[in-house]
């Protein structure tokens, strides 16, 4: 399998990313064509001693900085890393694409030369973040900060198949983010979704709230792209808050210490259950070949566990499934 890589997507590309590259590699067996500075990618993996053995090289030396517009990535940058990687795979040059680059010009360079799925109205941002259960889906997280009850329910449908194919949940509960769990709260948006979703094909649960998603009140929650980024980032600054509160307790004295190194291996289990990159990155659901977005502080592991998700994401069929998926909706709304 060939995997598309942005060598200088990320705040520690290129180093971290090839590293992490050619832990893939000996890890899962793929092949990798990496996009960027061949000179400067040789040198650094002759510096850092890393095998560049199944990993070959574009030259492209135009990087798409992450400040400036996401659509630029059509117009000035469209000869950059990014925009060339994801024109790779639009040709059929490689089986997936993964990059720590922009989100924003990840989103739209994969709308605009990728193209969505036929029947899809957007495609979504999805990550997976730790819970009581084991974990939980997040869709969307800022790919679309306005949505019509439509794109939720087809969120709620790809987050179904996801869960199902790649993190093994058995019937998948997908539940509407709302501010309390009646029928009768939350906005249009909120209301039709879930009338949507009950219809379409998904093991939906109806509204949940967001205090209960850590509990696993669910294992898909969709959401409008603003209010998931806004849960994300909460979740994100709770577990880091959480981890420091913790740290500074046990920290605290002698005794304290020693009471840590009895617990140590639970906090130490706790830790890499928290931990983002063991889960790879977040899958652009909704793109007709398989586009993943690495977290842009991703090490070697996480871009390397984000290449394990694109590859799975691929062997799996996800997209096949999803457009299966929209297949049967349709059908189902022609006989009604």
């Amino acid at each position: 399998m060939r995997i598309i890589v942005d060598a200088f997507g990320g705040d520690h590309a290129p180093l971290e990313i090839i590293k992490g590259c050619a832990q893939a590699v000996a890890e899962y067996g793929v092949e990798i064509l990496a996009v960027g500075n061949e000179s400067v990618i040789r040198e650094v993996a002759q510096k850092n001693q890393i095998p560049l053995d199944h990993i070959s090289i574009t030259n492209v030396e135009k990087v798409m900085p992450v400040e400036v517009d996401a659509t630029e990535v059509v117009k000035s940058y469209d000869d950059s890393t990014l925009a060339v990687g994801l024109k790779m795979l639009a040709n059929g040059e490689g089986d997936a694409y993964v990059s720590a680059g922009s989100t924003g010009a990840v989103t739209v360079g994969a709308t605009l030369f990728v193209k969505r799925i036929k029947g899809i109205k957007r495609a979504a941002l999805a990550t997976v973040i730790p819970n009581a259960n084991g974990c939980y889906m997040l869709v969307d997280i800022g790919a679309n900060k306005e949505c019509r009850p439509e794109m939720l329910m087809q969120f709620g449908v790809m987050g179904s198949i996801y869960m199902e194919n790649i993190m093994k949940v058995q019937n998948p509960r997908v539940g509407v983010i709302n501010i309390g769990t009646e029928d009768s709260k939350g906005l249009e948006l909120q209301k039709l979704a879930g009338e949507q979703l009950a219809n379409a094909p998904v093991n939906f649960v109806g509204n949940v709230e967001p205090r209960y998603l850590p509990k696993g009140c669910c294992d898909v929650a969709v959401c409008d792209g603003f209010t998931g980024n806004v849960v994300l980032k909460l979740t994100e600054g709770l577990g880091k808050w959480f981890a420091d509160e913790l740290k500074g307790i046990f920290m605290a004295s002698g005794k304290s210490k020693l009471g840590y190194l009895m617990v140590k291996d639970g906090v130490t289990a706790f830790k890499n259950k928290m931990d983002y990159k063991e889960y790879g990155g977040a899958p652009l659901m909704g793109i007709s070949k398989p586009v993943i977005k690495a977290h842009g502080s991703s090490d070697a592991r996480a871009f390397k566990n984000a290449i394990r998700q694109a590859k799975e994401y691929t062997q799996r069929d996800v997209i096949g499934q999803i457009s299966a998926s929209l297949e049967k909706i349709k059908a189902g709304a022609e006989r009604e």
